[in-house]
C-alpha cells in the first residue's frame, strides 16, 4: 500500500485553532499554485514509477474552497504520472460552509469515493467560538448532497463550555446525517493560535474532563454500531480509511505541495511551508524538500510500535520479528512488564486494552525510554 497525499492551503478564514499551514488572502495564485503541484508530480514521475498507489487524499487548508476543476487537474496529473489502483481510496476534505449539491456531484463524476466533513461539533455557539464558518445546518445539507456515499465527520472534543452530552449529541447528529465514519480528535490548543490565549486563561476543559467526553462518545458509537480502529477513529464495518489506516501501518506516501510531507524509501522529507519559496523552487526545476532524514532500523521500529499501538488490533508480533529480527517480548522486556496491566497478548497480536486506548501516550513512554537507551 502507498498513497499520494495533496495539500490544497487555500481557506476562506482561519480557524481560531488551526496552525497548519494555509492562507485566506492568496486565492488570487491558485492558478500558479495547482500548475506548481502538477509540475511537482511531473518531477517524481520516474522515481515513483514502480509504485502502485491505492490512496489519493486531497487535504488542507480547505480543498472544497477552490475552483473544483483544480482538483480535477490534480487527479488527473496523478493518473497520468502515476499508477493509481483501479479501485484506488480518493478522499477529499470539505468544510460543509464551502460545498454545493452541483459542486459534490463533479467531485463524485471525476472519481472522488470517499469525503472527510469537518462538523466538529453541532453546537453553533462551539462552532462560532472556534471560528468556523459553518453552522450545523449547514453540515446536514452537506450531507444530504452525500447520501449513499461514503462520507467521514470530524469531530472535536474539549471545546469550551461543550460537556459530554454535547459529544453524544453531534455523534448523533453526525451519524443521523449518514456518516458511516467518525474521526473524534481532543482539540490541541497549538502555541501562537488564538485558541492557546483561551487554554491559557483557563477557558477549556482539563485532561480529566475530555477524557469523560471522550468516554461518553465511544460509548454512543458503540452503541450505533460503529467500531473503534484506532484511537481516535470509528467506523461502520468496511468504512475505514484506508488513507488513515497506511499512516499508522508505515505504509509509505508521497506528498505534493507546499508543508507537503513523504515517506519513501526509508527516508522522510517535508516541502517548505513558504508559498513564495515553493514556487521559486518548483519554477527553477528544484523540489521544494527543506528537511529529510533517513530513518534508522532503532527509530523505524519504535515507529512501528508507536503507531501500531495507536490501533485496536495492536501489532502483530510475526510482523514485528520479520521486520526488526527480534522477538518482541524479549527486546522490551522491562516496558512489557511495567505495563502487564495494560497490555493484551492474543492471536498474534499484542495490543492495549479497550480501557486505556485513550490515554496509550503514557505506556508509550516507556517503549520510547528503552528506544533513546539504545541509541545512547
Amino acid at each position: 500500500m502507498a498513497g499520494i497525499y495533496i495539500h490544497i492551503p487555500f481557506c476562506k478564514s482561519k480557524c481560531r485553532y488551526c496552525d497548519f499551514t494555509s492562507y485566506t488572502d492568496k486565492y488570487a495564485i491558485c492558478d500558479a499554485y495547482m500548475a506548481c503541484v502538477y509540475r511537482e508530480m511531473q518531477m517524481y514521475k520516474d522515481r515513483l514509477k514502480n509504485y502502485v498507489f491505492n490512496t489519493v487524499y486531497f487535504g488542507g487548508g480547505t480543498p472544497s474552497t477552490i475552483d473544483p476543476k483544480f482538483i480535477y487537474g490534480a487527479l488527473k496529473e496523478a493518473k497520468k504520472c502515476f499508477r493509481i489502483a483501479p479501485d484506488a481510496e480518493i478522499t477529499i476534505e470539505m468544510n460543509p460552509g464551502t460545498v454545493t449539491k452541483d459542486k459534490i456531484e463533479y467531485y463524485k463524476k471525476i472519481g472522488i469515493n470517499r469525503f472527510s466533513v469537518g462538523l466538529q461539533t453541532g453546537v453553533d455557539a462551539q462552532l462560532f467560538n472556534l471560528g468556523r464558518i459553518h453552522r450545523a445546518q449547514d453540515f446536514a445539507s452537506c450531507a444530504s448532497y452525500l447520501r449513499g456515499t461514503n462520507f467521514s465527520a470530524d469531530v472535536m472534543i474539549g471545546l469550551q463550555d461543550q460537556t459530554a452530552e454535547d459529544v453524544q449529541k453531534t455523534i448523533e447528529f453526525a451519524v443521523g446525517c449518514g456518516a458511516s465514519h467518525v474521526s473524534m480528535y481532543a482539540l490541541t490548543p497549538e502555541d501562537g493560535t488564538p485558541m492557546y490565549t483561551d487554554y491559557l486563561n483557563g477557558l477549556l476543559p482539563d485532561g480529566d474532563e475530555t477524557a469523560e467526553m471522550y468516554e461518553a462518545g465511544y460509548q454512543k458509537l458503540k452503541e450505533l454500531g460503529f467500531t473503534r480502529y484506532e484511537v481516535s477513529n470509528f467506523s461502520k464495518k468496511g468504512k475505514e480509511s484506508r488513507h488513515n489506516i497506511n499512516y499508522w501501518k508505515r505504509g509509505e506516501y508521497i506528498g505534493f505541495g507546499v508543508d507537503a510531507s513523504s515517506f519513501i524509501d526509508d527516508m522522510r522529507f517535508t516541502n517548505t511551508k513558504d508559498m513564495d519559496e515553493y514556487t521559486k523552487c518548483i519554477i527553477s526545476g528544484h523540489l521544494p524538500v527543506v528537511f529529510s532524514e533517513r530513518i534508522g532500523a532503532e527509530k523505524a521500529r519504535f515507529e512501528f510500535i508507536m503507531l501500531g499501538l495507536r490501533m485496536a488490533c495492536g501489532i502483530n508480533l510475526n510482523e514485528y520479528a520479520a521486520k526488526f529480527g527480534g522477538d518482541f517480548e524479549s527486546d522490551f522486556q522491562e516496558a512489557i512488564a511495567k505495563n502487564r496491566d495494560y497490555l493484551v497478548f492474543e492471536g498474534g497480536n499484542v495490543r492495549i486494552r479497550d480501557e486505556y486506548l485513550y490515554v496509550q501516550n503514557t505506556i508509550l513512554m516507556d517503549f520510547l525510554e528503552y528506544e533513546e537507551d539504545e541509541e545512547e
